[in-house]
């Protein structure tokens, strides 16, 4: 009886050397797949979660920030606290479709005016040092910010699209806190 190998239903033996050799390589590309996928995975988290890049455009921030400019924005702080007056922030407007940079300037509650283009909250004028010398703002009448909300205006105030046009903003439209620019690397700086 002559059974070749096949038919007894095995194959013949690699070496000792080639199977340690391909079994290595086998757990050298699974070992990278799995560290892909962790990477990922942390990627994901840290742009839905922590922070995020953005670019800014049109010149409502300046001086602050100018277009073009790269900068950070921290979304951890405000899932455990308010903004503060003076934060800059990015909001979501239009379901997420339009992202706008703004400095908020009035919390919930709060009474804003500007008259004769100084910014006042609840009656006391307002130091706002980030505008620029020859910043006149037209003068808008008392607004109570509602609750859960905040009243945002760009540093540009002749040349903002802002809460005096639509509104107060909720809370849940911040996307975070602008922290950091980082390009042109010429200007990195944290955001005051």
């Amino acid at each position: 009886m002559n059974e070749t190998m096949e038919s007894l239903g095995t194959r013949p033996a690699l070496g000792a050397a080639a199977e340690t050799v391909l079994g290595r390589l086998f757990k050298f590309i699974g070992d990278m797949i799995g560290a892909g996928a962790r990477g990922v995975v942390v990627a994901l988290m840290l742009i839905f979660f922590v922070a995020q890049a953005h670019v800014v455009h049109g010149h409502s921030m300046e001086p602050t920030i100018h277009p073009e400019q790269r900068l950070i924005v921290e979304k951890l702080s405000y899932r455990f606290s308010l903004p503060h007056r003076g934060d800059v922030v990015v909001i979501l407007r239009d379901m997420g479709q339009e992202r706008l940079i703004k400095r908020v300037v009035g919390l919930p509650g709060e009474v804003l005016e500007v008259r004769q283009g100084q910014l006042y909250v609840n009656g006391r004028l307002i130091n706002e040092p980030y505008l620029s010398q020859n910043a006149g703002q037209p003068d808008f009448a008392p607004v109570t910010v509602p609750p859960n909300h905040v009243f945002v205006l760009g540093d540009n105030r002749n040349n903002s699209n802002d809460s005096r046009y639509f509104g107060a903003v909720a809370l849940d439209q911040i996307s975070g806190r602008a922290w950091l620019t980082y390009w042109p690397f010429s200007e990195l700086q944290l955001i005051q």
